[in-house]
């Protein structure tokens, strides 16, 4: 078991594990981590538990240290230097012709990186943009295509509920949505019932779709148990007599469908003799 606390960068982000090493956190103390991006300034949103090496992903990085007042100052620096490099990225953009559109920017907390975060319709070559953005911030540059729901949870809205997204309130991760949980749920159908602003099905259909899998289930478990108990409480005569009844029902069919071909057969042979008799009275 080792003791850990979850991190998170940005609201309503992943939650990711990171390795107390012996410090004393709590929940709602902001921390430098060291992370696949780079050193990167969080905040603890679980507090230190004992978790399994099965239950976590591997390698294990430990928290550095709690952020101080410093780096709260250099968290404030990078979000003016984001605001700036937005704007000059726009620039850029327009002035390559590029078929895409800017979202957000990040600085890493160490400023080695910058990511900037766009969408597009199709694939975009991008190379030349990278060099004049590279030329002109001095570091590493990262031009990441996200989707509609990415764009969604970093710009936030309000939905048709009235409430805030909740992908960007809550939602740590997208979870898949099918039309079969509007169906199982007896909703409209109709794509503007049942989208949200990012033009994809909603997430709350999620929510409550469990309930209904539960509840469809039972129903289908509570008539197979009555059919088993009616079958198990049959008494000798009264199979015998069910059983009369389904092979009288079966001679039934079996005579209608004999009748129904004779018949067919019967009004062949009239219209045929019907057309003779008038080729016969035109002679």
């Amino acid at each position: 078991m080792i003791e850990v606390v979850g991190v998170r960068f940005k609201p309503a982000g992943k939650i990711y594990y990171f390795s107390t090493a012996n410090q004393e956190l709590n929940v709602h103390d902001h921390v430098i981590v060291e992370t696949a991006r780079g050193v990167e300034y969080g905040e603890c949103v679980l507090g230190p538990r004992m978790v399994s090496e099965e239950e976590l992903v591997q390698p294990l990085k430990p928290v550095i240290r709690k952020a101080t007042p410093e780096d709260e100052l250099i968290v404030s620096d990078n979000r003016q230097k984001e605001r700036e490099a937005f704007d000059i990225c726009l620039k850029k953009i327009a002035a390559h012709g590029l078929p895409m559109k800017l979202i957000d920017v990040e600085y890493t907390f160490d400023g080695n990186k910058i990511i900037f975060s766009f969408t597009a319709e199709g694939r975009v070559d991008f190379r030349e943009l990278v060099k004049d953005l590279a030329s002109v911030f001095r570091t590493r540059i990262e031009l990441r295509q996200i989707g509609v729901r990415d764009e969604a949870k970093m710009l936030g809205g309000i939905g048709s509920c009235g409430r805030v997204l909740c992908c960007s309130t809550f939602l740590g991760d997208f979870e898949p949505v099918s039309i079969r949980m509007a169906k199982d749920q007896k909703l409209s159908l109709n794509p503007s019932k049942i989208s949200g602003i990012c033009g994809r099905l909603m997430c709350c259909l999620k929510y409550e779709n469990d309930i209904y899998d539960e509840e469809k289930n039972s129903k289908e478990n509570s008539q197979e148990e009555l059919l088993t108990v009616f079958e198990e409480d049959l008494t000798e005569d009264d199979a015998s007599l069910l059983k009369l009844l389904e092979d009288e029902d079966t001679n039934t069919k079996k005579t209608s469908a004999r009748g129904n071909s004779r018949r067919g057969r019967n009004e062949g042979r009239h219209k045929k003799g019907e057309k003779n008799k008038g080729k016969s009275e035109k002679v």
